[in-house]
């Protein structure tokens, strides 16, 4: 698909979406927002070679699990556009960047804003946690920890069919808990998979706060390395940066991409929570309110209007 939007613009537009889209529905993932737009809008807007959706702008309610009764069911990978030799294909390991992976699909034109209405919905395949029938997903990752291994997986089916196209995985750094990520990463590298690429939201926070608080996890980018990665650190919020680190050689061996970046870029005010940031909930219209308006200041927009909220 043709860029319409800079990098940048489709970054800003994410974390404005997301915003609006949590004052009118009393909370959401703002944190990771602010720590991944620049990925997503990285990853979806320039890095992906990717063809046209295949699925509605406007996404399908959920039409019932995989069974012999369900013929017609299909993932949500069509929102990424069809699976062809040549074309990337993209996995979402962290299930709860769902709403920020949808407002990634609106900004660069491959799902309606009407979507994100659907949002956690009775009935809808627009899931809080997305699951393989949710747009931009194929997998469900609600288990963190699985997403780089099945990534891994069907990089070297493509590779021994000879594909072109690549794989990536967009990670979190609270995956580095799980031991399945380490044995994804140490198979890839011993078996030559450099058709494969990861890039990791290293925001050091998940759902019981500081990741430091939960199970320290040391030196990620030594340990990825001793794995046999190859290994790029970088600001999260450079894309010029980001745009160095894909075109790092790693012939034989995956490429991963640490990604340091902010929970709070682009809205500083959520620093008031901190270290509770992995979903924000108002315990007050008052604090709504709060929020509302001095957010929007940070982003450049008028604060939402939340009459009949």
């Amino acid at each position: 698909m043709q860029n319409v939007k800079t990098t940048e613009e489709v970054a800003l537009g994410i974390r404005r979406r997301v915003f609006e889209h949590s004052m009118r529905n009393n909370g959401g993932y703002l944190s990771q927002a602010c720590s991944a737009a620049e990925q997503l809008a990285f990853l979806y807007n320039e890095a992906l070679t990717l063809g046209q959706p295949t699925l509605p702008m406007i996404p399908r309610p959920f039409g019932g699990v995989p069974s012999a009764d369900n013929p017609d069911y299909v993932t949500g990978a069509g929102y990424n556009g069809p699976f062809e030799p040549h074309f990337d294909r993209l996995f979402i390991a962290p299930a709860h960047y769902a709403l920020v992976a949808y407002a990634a699909l609106i900004e660069v034109g491959r799902m309606a804003p009407e979507g994100l209405e659907m949002f956690n919905q009775d009935g809808s395949s627009v899931e809080m946690i997305g699951a393989e029938h949710s747009p931009g997903m194929e997998v469900h990752n609600g288990t963190l920890g699985i997403g780089f291994s099945t990534g891994a997986g069907l990089a070297w089916g493509r590779k021994r069919k000879g594909e072109s196209g690549k794989v990536c995985v967009f990670m979190s750094d609270g995956e580095v808990q799980e031991g399945q990520t380490w044995e994804a990463v140490q198979a890839a590298a011993h078996h030559g998979i450099d058709n494969l690429w990861a890039i990791m939201d290293v925001n050091r926070q998940q759902c019981d706060g500081a990741m430091d608080s939960v199970m320290e996890v040391g030196d990620i980018s030594t340990k990825l390395r001793d794995f046999g990665a190859v290994v790029v650190e970088i600001d999260a919020h450079d894309i010029d940066a980001m745009r160095q680190a894909r075109a790092e050689p790693h012939e034989g061996r995956p490429l991963i991409i640490l990604a340091h970046s902010s929970p709070t870029k682009g809205m500083d005010f959520l620093m008031k929570r901190f270290p509770r940031l992995h979903y924000v909930r108002f315990k007050s219209a008052e604090e709504r309110d709060e929020m509302n308006t001095a957010i929007a200041a940070e982003l450049g927009i008028a604060p939402v209007d939340l009459g009949g909220h």
